[in-house]
């Protein structure tokens, strides 16, 4: 028997309930959203964090619904047949996770279809899931926001290409601003008549249009859905870019003129292997380029970063009371993973007050990510000790974690592999240190060999396991020790402190409290 559906509460949206009943949440729980897209349709399972979402589970689905609408008017008979095979499938999951009632939302293809009502239907009929279709300004809205999940205080303009329509959306710290929805998407565009050359003035004219609208954004320009992500793994293919991360990967208009000739120029399914981009993807992606090609000589944006996050997170965003919206998602992670994983959760903020003397002049950017690394630090206690180093590299640079530029996810792990290792790190990574430059590099090499120092200074939670006292101009270090730790304080933990005080050019002493 199909299950039936919950009834709604429509002041929380099409959730139908509050996810964060308690504002000071930190964890969220398990909730799961289809995404019924033009061109795929996805399942998102989200976990962890509740300001940093994880996806616990994901799984996408090429159905192209919208292929043949802008001839036909109706949605793709084939595609309807696997997007309703999907939904099956991802019903069975959800009950085997025991998860909520799932929530779907629909985009452009379905609300512009003239059958779209009736697949909904037919999918309630069959499998008891009922789909919010959404109109092209609530897909830039929530698309914006999902950028906010990631980026708090972010501005700039967020362009969310799906295979039936463009939305651009302007944000401005944690405010969505002017949104307007396209039909450039590459299921419609690729159907034009007149080859390319027709189908890159329709461009033009919808673009220059927008601008129009829009206004100036000459800030950055935020890319989200899947067409860009195949493009910026094209470029990073191009370029031999060491980090496989999407989520905040930048570009700039030369390289996305580079990226454009690179394309014409190879064999696509030569580049979709060596990109690792779906075949159904790549079709699209020459139609995509040549629109990311317009977008940026049109509105002349400073920088191009890819956006993981969109309408799925953005339907989280848009529950999340201020309080918790205010945090920071690098940090939250971290304190999560600590919580979950580490051998003393609470340790870390410990651990970050040693390590701070060290580190009195850093900017609050840089900051931020001394507190992460402190709040990791311990984390991959699991992994066998010979190759643990480079677990906790690998962690930083590929974990799921918002807020957080490449070249911080390399600061970040080299400062992690330093924690466990204290000889030069595996050069295996060696790639990944040119993201960084070389005063960065011994940053994070002082802050490992700090956090592992204060590592061998463990004690009761409510006890006080030392103190750095660090006088840059003269070169002095001083570890200053209560009573208390002194059998703490052995030969391993003596060679660690030299081993800092080594690093940053230091003489050392070591004082004990009386």
């Amino acid at each position: 028997m199909n299950e039936q559906p919950r009834a709604e509460n429509p002041n929380w949206g099409p959730f139908g309930r509050p996810l964060f009943n308690d504002p000071s949440s930190r964890a969220l729980s398990r909730v799961g959203v289809v995404d019924v897209g033009s061109n795929s349709v996805r399942l998102v399972v989200f976990d962890g964090a509740a300001r940093s979402p994880a996806y616990f589970y994901n799984e996408k689905i090429m159905c192209a619904l919208g292929e043949g609408l802008a001839e036909t008017g109706r949605l793709s008979p084939r595609g309807r047949e696997r997007a309703l095979n999907a939904i099956r499938r991802f019903q069975e999951i959800a009950r085997g996770l025991r998860l909520p009632p799932l929530i779907a939302v629909a985009t452009a293809a379905v609300r512009d279809a003239e059958d779209g009502q009736d697949f909904c239907d037919e999918v309630l009929r069959e499998t008891g899931l009922r789909i919010w279709i959404i109109d092209g300004d609530e897909e830039a809205r929530l698309s914006a926001q999902g950028v906010l999940l990631g980026w708090p205080g972010a501005y700039g303009l967020v362009c969310d290409m799906g295979g039936a329509s463009m939305e651009l959306a302007e944000i401005d710290g944690n405010t969505v601003g002017k949104r307007m929805t396209s039909p450039l998407g590459p299921l419609k565009l690729r159907h034009i008549k007149g080859g390319r050359r027709a189908r890159k003035a329709v461009i033009k004219d919808v673009v220059e249009d927008m601008r129009r609208q829009m206004g100036k954004q000459r800030d950055r320009l935020f890319l989200v859905g899947g067409s860009w992500r195949a493009i910026a793994r094209i470029d990073m293919a191009r370029r031999g870019y060491p980090l496989t991360v999407l989520h905040e990967y930048r570009m700039t208009a030369k390289s996305v003129r580079d990226t454009l000739h690179f394309i014409e120029k190879s064999d696509l399914e030569k580049l979709r292997n060596r990109a690792v981009v779906s075949a159904a993807r790549m079709e699209l992606v020459p139609i995509a380029i040549d629109v990311l090609h317009r977008l940026v000589r049109t509105f002349k944006p400073h920088d191009i970063a890819i956006s993981s996050y969109g309408i799925r997170e953005g339907l989280l965003y848009e529950q999340m009371p201020q309080e918790l919206r205010d945090r920071d998602p690098l940090i939250e992670a971290c304190w999560f993973a600590e919580a979950k994983d580490a051998r003393m959760p609470g340790f870390g903020r410990k651990l970050f007050d040693f390590v701070m003397p060290l580190f009195r002049s850093a900017k609050p950017s840089r900051v931020r990510i001394i507190k992460a690394a402190c709040l990791l630090h311990d984390v991959s206690w699991r992994a066998h000790p010979d190759y643990r180093a480079d677990v906790c590299f690998d962690y930083a640079t590929r974990a799921n974690l918002g807020g957080l530029k490449h070249s911080e996810r390399v600061f970040l792990g080299l400062a992690l592999q330093h924690r466990y290792r204290n000889k030069r790190p595996s050069e295996r990574f060696g790639a990944f240190y040119d993201l960084i430059d070389d005063r960065s590099g011994k940053e994070a090499e002082i802050l490992g060999k700090a956090m592992r120092l204060g590592a061998m200074l463990w004690m009761q939670p409510d006890t006080a396991i030392g103190e750095l006292r660090f006088q840059p101009k003269k070169k002095r270090l001083e570890l200053v020790l209560p009573p208390e730790a002194e059998p703490l304080f052995g030969e391993v933990a003596e060679a660690r402190l030299m081993s800092l005080a080594q690093a940053l050019e230091a003489e050392v002493s070591v004082t004990f409290k009386t």
